[in-house]
């Protein structure tokens, strides 16, 4: 019984420690904050995460460890599927963004609440968490970009990770929150084309991903004046 409440416990201080990080950032929540969600004391958090920073990083661990286990299944079952022919970079893209995206719906792997909570941290990690990320990404980054390269052979490699770089950028910013949107114009849009509606953001996004990767190569000014 006593690990069932550890464990319980465990679970509580994630969770709060997940919507207060979702909410006000990283530096902006307390271990006092976090232990008043969660209704432990400062102990308890001690002795199942011993600091903040290990406590962030089991938070998005947590979450991230299915992620990328249900990444690599995904493109496993398309390379499988395809043989000895490339998957195609759109079935890439959706295995890659539309898995994140699909998240949303599964409050068991964090819902809406871990979705905005990666947005945010994206957008302006601090380095401990870029490095954290960096690494629990590898492995999966490094398969689809091999998966892209097989599959755009005619694009040069530097463009498929810089556009790939693009729609990290992108996935990240929109999924952050409605608030950025506001911020950023004061253009007028109805309620039912709001970011919060996932049921619009998650096609609108998977488009416009999939259109910047199959966007006609750039044209260089210095490539131009060589001849």
């Amino acid at each position: 019984m006593a690990e069932v409440r550890s464990v319980d416990t465990r679970e509580r201080i994630l969770d709060a420690a997940e919507r207060l990080f979702m909410a006000h950032g990283y530096d902006g929540t307390s271990m006092r904050h976090i232990t008043g969600e969660a209704g432990v004391n400062l102990a308890a958090v001690n002795y199942h995460f011993g600091s903040k920073e290990s406590l962030m990083q089991e938070v998005f661990r947590r979450r991230l460890d299915w992620l990328n286990d249900e990444r690599m299944r995904v493109l496993d079952a398309l390379e499988a599927e395809a043989g000895e022919q490339p998957v195609k970079p759109s079935a890439i893209v959706d295995a890659f963004f539309g898995t994140l995206l699909r998240m949303a719906d599964d409050e068991k792997r964090g819902g809406v609440t871990f979705l905005r909570l990666l947005g945010r941290t994206l957008t302006d990690p601090s380095e401990f968490i870029r490095a954290f990320l960096a690494h629990e990404y590898k492995t999966v980054m490094d398969r689809y970009k091999e998966a892209l390269f097989r599959a755009l052979p005619e694009v040069p490699k530097a463009e498929i990770v810089w556009r790939f770089h693009f729609m990290l950028g992108a996935t990240s910013y929109a999924i952050a929150g409605t608030d950025a949107l506001r911020l950023v114009t004061d253009w007028q849009i109805e309620d039912e084309d709001a970011t919060d509606r996932l049921d619009r953001l998650v096609p609108r996004l998977m488009s416009f991903l999939i259109g910047g990767l199959r966007a006609p190569l750039p044209q260089f000014a210095d490539a131009a004046g060589a001849d």
